[in-house]
């Protein structure tokens, strides 16, 4: 019985393996049938260069097996590549101004430039002080290496994976709109395609309605992560509920309860609008829509984790209407307030695991804690610039219920 169930899960195996294969194919086919828009180029700043190198080399290994046959059009010069990053900095004066400086050829090129707005890690100095990077200062960088481009680009492409000033994207009383501001100035400038991932209102590419504006979503990258580091989790009815911390996050916690099957819940956030505390109003209480939730697994699902204290509270409520474990899924871990009260609220049994993404900084310390899951997002950005370097479809990227239904059928027989 043994050998007949060893011998099964190799032969489910083997047809899944031969199934992606197949898949991979027609995508190679895909692409070697269309010419690339112009040679392609990468540039990653400073602020996320590790994940620039690791979307380098996927490129790379994608393209070794490609055109098998030697071409005489000039749009495959140098179409295969052990290196695709372009060099650039930009180095300041000792007052704090910058330039950015390409340090190669970007001629005629297809450029993709990668930018990290929320990487604090970085420092310069500003007559003798020391400061930190903010979000400013890289979207300015990000317009000094476009400036130094000087149109020479056939096509500059942006990859923002936090869109910058994403939560200012509507406005109340006397406000500026600083999302929809730097969208129009980067268009201004020449920018053909802006790639953001889960960005906070995806209507605030109304701001630029003629130019490309892709948000990316990462639901398969999320379940592929969790199922690796938790694989007794039953993602069915009777075991697994999708808790939606916020009005906001609603949509996101939608598709997961559809394509899992599964059912949904939602809090909402009691506020004081009659104070207003660091620029926004105080949450009173949360109050929860929804399903009992006695003895079920809950994956609480959202774009970002900022300080975390709501994120936070939602998992304490969770746990005190006898919720089984509490797993949250976010785009964005920002931390802001560091990991003290996550620390002990994983130690009380609030949380058991806190997934998130490689597209912002994660600090090294969050490495270490025992309730981080990584979802890395690299071969994804890799797939996406390769597709669009090629101008062809991006939608089963845009949409991954597909690939969604073949990671459930995988973990529901075991080969994960």
């Amino acid at each position: 019985d043994l050998l007949t169930l060893v011998s099964c899960k190799i032969s489910n195996l083997f047809q899944i393996n031969i199934q992606h294969r197949r898949k991979k194919m027609t995508n190679i086919e895909m692409l070697e049938k269309t010419l690339p828009v112009a040679p392609l180029k990468l540039i990653a700043m400073e602020s996320c260069q590790a994940l620039g190198q690791k979307v380098n080399d996927y490129i790379v290994s994608f393209r070794e097996n490609t055109i098998n046959e030697v071409t005489e059009s000039p749009l495959y010069i140098n179409y295969k590549s052990n290196n695709y990053l372009v060099d650039c900095s930009c180095p300041r004066f000792g007052s704090g101004e910058a330039k950015g400086v390409l340090k190669e050829t970007i001629r005629g090129t297809d450029l993709f430039i990668m930018t990290d707005v929320c990487n604090y890690s970085l420092t310069y100095t500003v007559n003798g002080h020391v400061n930190h990077m903010s979000p400013d200062d890289h979207y300015q960088d990000l317009k000094r290496i476009i400036a130094a481009a000087t149109g020479k680009a056939r096509r500059i492409n942006v990859i923002m994976p936090f869109l910058y000033e994403s939560r200012q994207h509507k406005r109340t009383r006397r406000e500026s709109l600083d999302c929809a501001l730097a969208l129009e100035e980067l268009n201004a400038m020449g920018v053909a395609n802006i790639i953001t991932f889960d960005a906070h209102d995806p209507r605030v590419q109304n701001a630029i309605p003629l130019s490309g504006f892709d948000s990316f979503d990462p639901p398969y990258q999320f379940l592929k992560a969790l199922f690796r580091e938790v694989p007794d989790i039953k993602p069915d009815k009777e075991h697994l509920m999708i808790v939606s911390p916020d009005e906001g996050a609603m949509h996101r916690a939608v598709y997961f309860s559809n394509v899992l099957g599964v059912d949904m819940g939602m809090f909402y956030k009691r506020r004081d609008y009659s104070t207003v505390v660091n620029g926004k109003n105080p949450i009173v209480a949360h109050e929860f829509l929804g399903d009992d939730v006695t003895g079920k697994d809950v994956i609480i699902v959202d774009d970002m984790i900022s300080s975390g204290e709501s994120m936070l509270d939602v998992a304490k409520q969770l746990k005190e209407r006898n919720a089984g474990r509490v797993f949250v899924c976010t785009t964005f871990g920002l931390f802001t307030d560091g990991f003290d009260k996550f620390d002990e609220y994983y130690e009380k049994g609030y949380i058991n695991k806190v997934v998130t993404t490689n597209l912002t900084y994660l600090p090294p310390v969050l490495y270490e804690k025992p309730y981080f899951v990584k979802a890395d997002m690299s071969k994804f950005l890799a797939l996406i610039i390769d597709s669009l370097n090629h101008d062809v479809t991006i939608g089963s990227v845009m949409n991954p219920t597909d690939k969604i239904h073949a990671l459930l059928e995988k973990h529901k027989k075991g080969l994960i």
